[in-house]
């Protein structure tokens, strides 16, 4: 049985299946990953420091540079592939018990699955929030001041920094948003891991918490992962292609 079918069996066979999603399921959006030999860290080290909380706060060139780069941003424009759509699938046939992202770009949404399945450790870009005072607005909103030629827009409330409402480097993550992914991956009896380094914690944690639960766990990724001798499977084909083939009922 090669690797492929045993994965299908594995998530046919499960009754609550988790999806731990990285930045390689959306590259076929466009959507560059950061730690790949692509991406964005990779070909742009200085592009790290407007991800740092210390640096964006700190620097007024750094947040300046940070609002042009989010102008800019692939997600504006950014469809869901068919890798996206196959975790809709998964859903509609009942077995999606959560799908935990540490994407940005609010792609699982689009495509159609439930926002109450979709758990976003790392935020949401389409939404903007400001460091001193908490407002919480669309991201379009702010962009369109940014566009009229304000810089470094202040929060109009208090007039504070306003960032995306994503977590930087630095920043803390939120524990309610945490405990919810820890938690799924405990309840699950298949992990699927698409895209990710499993490089960041506490999320990569995930991986041996469901394993030592009884779970089976599939990853799904171009490069080595950490975990890939705990995995049941580990696939490298691109994600687009065996996702839809994954999480088909057939």
């Amino acid at each position: 049985m090669s690797g492929l079918d045993r994965a299908h069996e594995l998530i046919n066979r499960a009754e609550r299946v988790v999806v731990l999603t990285g930045a390689g399921i959306s590259t076929d959006s466009g959507i560059p990953d950061f730690r790949g030999p692509q991406g964005v860290w990779t070909l742009n080290p200085k592009a790290e420091r407007m991800s740092d909380i210390r640096y964006y706060v700190s620097d007024a060139e750094v947040r300046r540079l940070s609002w042009q780069s989010r102008l800019a941003h692939p997600a504006w424009t950014a469809r869901p592939n068919s890798g996206h759509r196959a975790l809709v699938d998964l859903e509609a046939r009942g077995k999606l018990h959560a799908l935990v992202t540490q994407n940005i770009d609010g792609l699982h949404q689009r495509a159609g699955n439930s926002p109450e399945v979709v758990v976003e450790v790392h935020g949401n870009l389409h939404k903007a929030i400001c460091l001193s005072c908490g407002w919480r607005g669309p991201m379009h909103d702010v962009l369109e001041r940014v566009r009229a030629g304000e810089a470094d827009p202040p929060c109009a409330t208090c007039g504070g920094i306003l960032k995306s409402d994503t977590i930087s480097f630095g920043q803390s993550l939120v524990p309610a948003v945490i405990s919810r992914a820890m938690n799924a991956a405990s309840e699950t009896d298949c992990l699927l891991c698409v895209g990710t380094s499993l490089q960041v914690y506490p999320i990569a944690g995930a991986v041996p918490s469901a394993k030592a639960a009884g779970a089976s766990v599939i990853i799904v990724n171009a490069q080595p992962t950490g975990f890939d001798d705990i995995a049941d499977v580990k696939l490298t084909d691109p994600i687009s292609e065996v996702l839809p083939r994954l999480c088909a009922s057939r």
